[in-house]
């Protein structure tokens, strides 16, 4: 695949008749992404922790768009709970669903637990996601051209997983604990690719990353240096959310993206320009990685993949 420096969000294929669930829609790379997806005609639910922002953004999109078709559903995606009341929600009524962007995150907060009592960027990033991408599978199994676009991060390369303190009670930094949940979004979105291809699904895992973009990641959850260093010292260097949301757009709706691809920005050590495909670091496409961290998800969420029967 080759660089895309003049792809833009007005490249985006037709999304008439398509259903899309975006993650962390009423903000920076989610709000960009549900309005690029609306603009093409698809109908688009904006998955939510606050539903009045979430309205906001709504009203924001149909302001320049009258006609975009928008639902505004609570999500909480570091509380499991919340992930299966929304889950609930988006089946009811709904046969089929065709795109879910795995796209909200949380970036180095001081420490702080779930309400399952999970370090909450291993919750948010990963688990919230994993288990939702289960409790939907079937819907988007329906879908038509179906795929799942889990937004990771170049920091997924200085990540490992910490089995052995999940949730930084011996050893907590919010920068490493940060990276541990980018690299788990990687290892997911590859695993996924493995196991909708083994089954024989008609369901695309790809994953895809933004390079460096100003949004409310860097300064809603950083505290201190990382605040310092991210919300304001390097901004300059930021693409804006309208650019950074441009790789997940691609991997979400470009024709020749296949399963288990990587998009993110083909500039400088990827931190900006036009979407292509990347390389997953290896250790994060090891397949007994895969399957450890699988298992492990399975366990700490309570949900099990309903994968077709290979034919």
């Amino acid at each position: 695949m080759t660089p895309h420096q003049s792809w833009s969000a007005e490249r985006i294929p037709d999304q008439s008749g398509r259903v899309a669930v975006v993650t962390g829609a009423n903000s920076g790379l989610g709000l960009t992404t549900a309005r690029a997806l609306a603009s093409r005609g698809g109908r688009v639910i904006l998955a939510v922790r606050d539903l009045e922002k979430g309205r906001r953004a709504a009203a924001e999109i149909t302001a320049g768009q009258p006609d975009a078709r928008l639902e505004v559903l609570r999500l909480d995606l570091a509380d499991l709970e919340s992930v299966r009341a929304f889950a609930r929600e988006v089946r009811a009524g709904r046969p089929r669903l065709d795109l879910l962007v795995n796209n909200a995150g949380v970036m180095a907060p001081p420490r702080t637990l779930s309400a399952q009592g999970h370090e909450i960027q291993f919750a948010a990033n990963h688990l919230g996601h994993f288990a939702l991408t289960g409790l939907l599978l079937d819907l988007l199994s329906a879908g038509d051209r179906p795929r799942v676009v889990t937004v990771s991060s170049a920091n997924h390369r200085r990540g490992r997983l910490h089995f052995d303190d999940l949730s930084g009670e011996r050893a907590y930094a919010p920068m490493r604990f940060y990276n541990q949940s980018k690299f788990a979004n990687a290892v997911f979105g590859q695993e996924l690719h493995r196991r909708l291809s083994a089954s024989g699904s008609p369901v695309r895992s790809v994953l895809a990353h933004p390079g460096y973009a100003a949004t409310n990641l860097q300064t809603n959850g950083p505290v201190g240096l990382v605040k310092l260093l991210f919300g304001r010292v390097l901004t300059p260097l930021a693409q804006s959310p309208d650019r950074g949301a441009l790789p997940q757009l691609y991997a979400a709706t470009a024709p020749d993206v296949e399963g288990g691809q990587f998009i993110g920005p083909d500039g400088t050590a990827e931190l900006r320009g036009g979407p292509t495909r990347v390389e997953t670091a290896p250790a994060a496409a090891d397949g007994e990685t895969g399957r450890r961290l699988w298992e492990l998800s399975e366990r700490l969420t309570d949900v099990r993949f309903a994968f077709a029967t290979p034919g």
